[in-house]
């Protein structure tokens, strides 16, 4: 979990250095860069999602080496395949986020920050196939037990992060290119550059590094597999419908809170950015759960699958609790460390008690859906985020907010509630997914 920690952190934290940069310019760069990510993100982490499907795959295909040993013939073909499938997902993706400009009128988008939200979606954009390739590759070595690598490369790019956020925002001249300075739209095209430096970089190191030589990921490259590409949709497909059906919640949450204005837009922003890099503990939890859960699945191990579930769900609690401490004590100094306008620092302070409340559900929830899929149970999980969030948080949200008038404080308590119904709807699925696991390996 360590290593995979310090890469959700270090990937959160571009999306921080963004929001707190974008923030010093001016509430409207900030609103601007809030409501890009809230088109680019569930794009993003839906081809993410789906691409997820590789470490359940490669992970149980490693586990079965003890019954098996041509398993490990399969791992190469896995991660291949995904790369295939990465080039799809990511020239879709980017057309999408191209198009997406045209959502605006329909979205109520204030005119006033159309302009600068449009640029940094065009320039974010081009980074999405760089996305694509990086997940399948972090999911096959971080599958096989090898995070570090990731982590390096994360915290590496995190470093270059702040100076080419600052050549885009403010403009730079070197020789005859010159770029005019873009405010908080610079942030786009300055994590595009980013994300393509840190997928050469990840690239270079699994050719050349000695434990991946017995595997050759990139000694060959055979056609697209149709088989076993449907076979990775399958089962990745459901968690990236859960997961855009979670994060497209939280995201369009500015939407929905625009026409109240770029202040509570810009709190909104404050809060779901502080509270996106506490998510990074249960989720960091959660992949190394699904990494372990997917190589016992492969070696049929049922009682340390039951063990794994018991101590990742424990552990979880405890990391929830830690969260909620530290939210109540630094509120008000974290709403102050993203912007200097008081009435925006006196909203996130008041949002950051309704994130607060949803640690120990938030954390439930995000660590049984691991768990399911390391099983891979895909399926059920789709459909119960997509009711815990759509049917139960999405209405109870817009109905609080809009129509009790509570404003964002309304939309925050609507995702209290469809988390705590996901995390109880997931809990009982994984009770029973583990009854016919059970069954399934004694007749083995």
């Amino acid at each position: 979990m360590l290593p995979i920690l310090l890469t959700q952190v270090a990937q959160a934290g571009f999306g921080l250095i963004d929001t707190i940069m974008a923030g010093r310019v001016s509430a409207g760069d900030l609103a601007s860069v809030a409501l890009g990510v809230g088109f680019w993100l569930p794009i993003f982490l839906l081809i993410g999602g789906i691409l997820q499907a590789t470490t359940p795959l490669v992970a149980q295909a490693f586990g079965a080496r003890i019954f098996d040993s041509n398993s490990l013939h399969k791992i190469p073909q896995i991660t291949r395949q995904s790369l295939w499938l990465a080039l799809l997902l990511g020239l879709v993706g980017l057309l999408l986020l191209q198009l997406a400009p045209l959502m605006f009128q329909f979205l109520e988008v204030p005119l006033i920050l159309q302009a600068k939200t449009r640029l940094f979606i065009m320039g974010v954009s081009l980074g999405l196939p760089a996305v694509a390739f990086y997940t399948a590759l972090r999911c096959y070595t971080e599958a096989l037990g090898k995070p570090r690598p990731v982590t390096v490369i994360s915290l590496c790019g995190l470093a270059l992060a702040v100076p080419l956020n600052y050549l885009f925002i403010y403009g730079f001249h070197i020789g005859s290119l010159t770029v005019p300075a873009l405010g908080g739209a610079g942030c786009g095209f300055a994590t595009a550059i980013l994300q393509w430096l840190m997928l050469i970089t990840l690239v270079t190191y699994l050719s050349l590094a000695k434990h991946y030589r017995a595997f050759r990921v990139f000694e060959h490259f055979e056609g697209p597999d149709k088989a076993l590409i449907l076979r990775i949709v399958r089962l990745g497909f459901p968690i990236g419908i859960a997961i855009f059906f979670e994060v497209t919640l939280f995201s369009l949450a500015a939407l929905v809170v625009s026409p109240f204005g770029e202040t509570v837009i810009a709190a909104h922003q404050v809060a779901l950015s502080a509270t996106s890099q506490l998510f990074m503990i249960p989720l960091s939890l959660a992949i190394a759960v699904t990494i372990r859960m997917g190589q016992l699945y492969g070696q049929r191990d049922v009682s340390g699958m039951r063990r794994l579930r018991k101590v990742g769900l424990t552990l979880g609690t405890g990391l929830a609790i830690f969260t909620m401490i530290l939210i109540a004590i630094f509120r008000h100094d974290i709403a102050v460390l993203y912007s200097n306008d008081l009435k925006v620092q006196a909203l996130a302070a008041t949002l950051l008690l309704f994130a607060m409340a949803y640690q120990l559900v938030d954390s439930w929830q995000v660590t049984t859906a691991a768990c399911l899929r390391g099983m891979q149970d895909t399926k059920v999980t789709m459909w119960i985020t997509f009711f815990a969030y759509w049917v139960v948080a999405f209405p109870t949200g817009i109905f609080l907010s809009r129509g009790l008038k509570m404003g964002a404080q309304g939309f925050w308590f609507g995702l209290l509630i469809g988390l705590a119904v996901a995390a109880v709807l997931l809990l009982l699925r994984l009770r029973k997914r583990e009854k016919r696991v059970a069954i399934k390996f004694s007749q083995i």
